[in-house]
């Protein structure tokens, strides 16, 4: 076996595959601190500047995805894929790596094939609950898939499928030492409930649009409430709510302080990403999933409802959320038994140290 161990990671897209990535990259060198770990991302998307400042080099291929809508533009995309795929082969030959690691988004497409065929092991993680078309393709010839949720023999080979979990921000976890300083930090007080609104770091703008609907039913119910805008967002939702929220409500772009938000409170209101959920379980928070509609194969319904059907979590579909969120919100709050039923089983769906067993798996195929 060789001293020192090359890895690819490729994949990204969005933050929900490319933390993951970076985690397992941080896993890799944690059991061998002398190890390479090089990422091929896609020219354009945010793993490219995501991943340099986690402190590895990315490559970036000309790829992108296929156009439903307008099927002449994929003429154009499919030259992109050719191009992709000779860069991916240089690349590879030239890196020469041990193990090639997909997890998911354009850019595995084109890496993982070459790699699998110049017979390179190749390790996929699949971040959600319903397998995405570029994993669902590659898992054929994959050494392993590693899985987040139960029952995706639906998807991938029986034989390979590995459950995981998703890996979370390291600094996430919760520290009951931490509850008095998060109190102070946000200005709250103890003795009143809190619900934490978040949309992900770009927004969500139903449950935005949500929240601002019931401003008054929030205020007249005591609860106090941070609430995550995301950047696109926040300017208009400061604007509209200055002047007309009380002290114990928050109106932020970014929670820098997560784990703070997250230890003191009460029921969580979120999109249903994968990397969200991970959270959710691994922290027990009880939680109400808006799936974002507008996102592929629709796989944040799938990711709620593996929560729903184990009584670990309320969904609300996105057309609802204006009428009936908030009021689930007050009610949830006001209902110890059930929120502690619901923090219960979410955290019994937690999958622990997950970045640690994935780069474990990666290890165990790389050739002797």
């Amino acid at each position: 076996m060789k001293a020192v161990h090359r890895f690819i990671i490729s994949g990204g897209g969005t933050g929900g595959h490319i933390f993951p990535a970076i985690a397992i990259a941080n896993a890799l060198k944690e059991r061998e601190p002398q190890s390479d770990v090089l990422f091929i991302g896609a020219e354009g998307r945010m793993e490219m500047e995501k991943v340099p400042a986690a402190g590895y080099q990315i490559i970036g291929l000309p790829i992108r995805g296929f156009d439903r809508k307008n099927i002449l533009r994929n003429i154009s995309t499919l030259f992109l894929l050719w191009k992709s795929m000779r860069k991916a082969r240089k690349l590879i030959r030239k890196y020469n790596p041990d193990a090639v690691i997909g997890v998911g988004g354009y850019a595995s497409g084109p890496t993982l094939k070459v790699a699998a065929k110049m017979g390179i092991p190749t390790i996929l993680q699949e971040q959600n609950s319903y397998a995405g078309v570029t994993n669902k393709l590659l898992a054929s010839k994959a050494a392993c898939c590693c899985v987040a949720y139960e029952g995706m023999e639906r998807f991938f080979p029986k034989d390979k499928i590995i459950l995981t979990g998703n890996p979370i921000r390291q600094n996430l976890q919760l520290d009951p030492e931490k509850t008095d300083e998060a109190y102070q930090y946000f200005h709250l007080e103890k003795s009143k409930k809190t619900l934490l609104v978040i949309g992900g770091s770009l927004g969500a703008r139903t449950i935005n649009q949500s929240i601002l609907g019931q401003l008054d039913k929030l205020q007249q119910a005591g609860v106090q409430v941070i609430w995550q805008t995301g950047k696109y967002y926040f300017e208009q939702m400061k604007a509209a709510t200055d002047g007309n929220v009380s002290p114990n409500m928050i109106v932020t772009d970014f929670i820098a302080h997560m784990d703070y938000a997250y230890a003191i409170a009460d029921v969580v209101i979120s999109r249903a990403g994968a990397s969200s959920i991970s959270e959710l379980c691994l922290l027990g928070k009880t939680s109400i999933l808006v799936p974002s509609p507008n996102v592929a194969e629709d796989h944040q319904t799938h990711n709620a409802m593996a929560l729903v059907n184990k009584d670990a979590a309320i969904m609300i579909r996105d057309a609802d959320a204006p009428q009936s969120l908030v009021d689930e919100a007050i009610k949830l709050l006001n209902d110890t038994d059930r929120c502690k039923t619901l923090s219960t089983h979410c955290a019994a769906m937690a999958q622990h140290n997950s970045a640690k067993r994935i780069a474990e798996e990666i290890f165990k195929h790389i050739p002797a």
